[in-house]
C-alpha cells in the first residue's frame, strides 16, 4: 500500500499525488462531529505525512477547535468545497486524508472503528475490526491500531 495514490475534489478542479511514505491504515470516525460536518454516517479517513501530498488547484482552508482543545485546519477546493484533508496542532506534520477523495477509494476499507458511541444503529461493522468507544487517548494508542503493515 506505499504506491503513489492520487485523487482529487468533486468538480477535478483540486488534484493531488500521495506519494510513497509513511500512511496508517485507513479508519472510519463516527463521532457526531465527522457526521455533521461531512453529512455522512462516518467519515473515512487515512493518516499520512503532510509533506508527501503534492497538491495542484485552488485550495481554501476552515478551522475549528476539537474538542481536546487542539486547533484543526480543514483544507480543500476553493470551488466545490470539497475537503481533502486536515490538519491538527497537536500532531505537528501529520495529516488525516479523506479516503473518499482517493480514484481508489473503493480499495480503502477502514481497519478501525472509532467514536461507535455515537455510531448510526444501522451501519454493522465486520466482525475481527478492531472497535472502540471513543478514540485512542494517545499517539502510540492510534500507532497499536493504525501502523502500517511491515
Amino acid at each position: 500500500m506505499n504506491e503513489p495514490l492520487t485523487g482529487g475534489c468533486l468538480c477535478g478542479a483540486v488534484r493531488y499525488t500521495l506519494k510513497p511514505g509513511f500512511r496508517m491504515k485507513p479508519y472510519a470516525c463516527h463521532c457526531t462531529d465527522c457526521q455533521r460536518r461531512t453529512g455522512t454516517a462516518f467519515s473515512s479517513h487515512m493518516g499520512i505525512m503532510e509533506k508527501d501530498l503534492e497538491i495542484s488547484g485552488q485550495l481554501d482552508e476552515g478551522y475549528f477547535v476539537q474538542p481536546s482543545g487542539a486547533k484543526s485546519r480543514i483544507i480543500g477546493c476553493a470551488k466545490c468545497r470539497s475537503r481533502i484533508y486536515a490538519t491538527n496542532d497537536a500532531r505537528p506534520g501529520a495529516a488525516s486524508l479523506r479516503c473518499g477523495t482517493l480514484d481508489t477509494s473503493k480499495d480503502m476499507s477502514p481497519q478501525a472503528h472509532f467514536w461507535v458511541s455515537s455510531k448510526q444503529p444501522w451501519i454493522v461493522i465486520p466482525d475481527g475490526v478492531p472497535v472502540l468507544e471513543t478514540q485512542p487517548d494517545s499517539p502510540e494508542g492510534w500507532f497499536e491500531i493504525l501502523a502500517p503493515d511491515p
